[in-house]
């Protein structure tokens, strides 16, 4: 009879937390190195351009195989974890972008991406272009310092005398990118939706599209898909390179 008690007092805490749980209480996302609807391993760079996204949302990003900090370590339940789902037709590409907890619960679905390009990789990046533009504008994802784990715990305890404080964690420390410097002068010429950047040659070396945040823009070219923004008054090219990033300053003219 203790065990069945005990054994529905797990399970009630556990609804408690599922329906108390908040975005803005979660500091990590979780994402596959695989989306479902692909055959590969960050087939055209999807996964790491995801974990892009979700990092400038203000997330901390991982993939499952990644060295996680010890609290999320030690209760993977603190993380969210983040998706795409391919929603295409025969004459369009159509991405959704995902949020669900670690019962499966879904805690947030954007609106539907959607690109009539015939190429996949054009598609599924226009696709997602559109469906983070919706994400920027009504995530609104700010961070409240809480641990979700500990909030939905506290809930079903009675108050006890608090323990002297630990000390604090040391926050993960970023990602330090390897800085590139691209001595070429790039011209700004518009095309729909963005710019292609074109050297003195002349030839395209990037092509960038606008996101719903200025001087922010998604960026593809010559195998090297990231983001390109402006910092201060000078621009960067970040993007994945061998699984190390790469922090390429520009000198674009518009």
């Amino acid at each position: 009879m203790k065990k069945i008690l005990a054994f529905a007092a797990l399970l009630f805490s556990g609804l408690s937390f599922a329906q108390s749980a908040d975005i803005n209480d979660y500091k990590y996302v979780i994402i596959p190195e695989k989306f479902e609807f692909l055959k590969e391993p960050n087939k055209y760079n999807l996964n790491q351009l995801t974990k892009m996204l979700f990092e400038k949302q203000g997330f901390e990003v991982y993939y499952p195989n990644e060295s996680l900090p010890q609290d999320l370590n030690a209760n993977k339940c603190r993380a969210l974890y983040g998706s795409l789902e391919d929603e295409s037709g025969m004459l369009s590409t159509s991405l959704e972008i995902i949020l669900k907890d670690c019962s499966g619960k879904e805690l947030y679905r954007s609106a539907k991406g959607k690109s009539k390009q015939k190429d996949f990789q054009k598609g599924y990046y226009e696709s997602l272009r559109n469906a983070s533009a919706d994400m920027q504008a009504n995530l609104n994802y700010k961070y409240t310092g809480k641990d979700p784990m500990g909030a939905a715990l506290a809930s079903q305890q009675t108050p006890t005398p608090q323990a002297a404080p630990k000390p604090a964690e040391p926050a993960p420390v970023a990602a330090q990118p390897q800085q590139v410097v691209n001595e070429a002068t790039l011209f700004a010429q518009p095309i729909t939706n963005g710019y292609q950047l074109v050297d003195s040659t002349p030839k395209v070396v990037l092509k960038i599209y606008k996101t719903s945040q200025a001087d922010s823009y998604t960026a593809m070219g010559d195998g090297k898909n990231g983001v390109v923004f402006k910092k201060g008054n000078e621009w960067f090219f970040e993007y994945y390179q061998d699984d190390n990033l790469v922090s390429e300053k520009l000198d674009i003219k518009f």
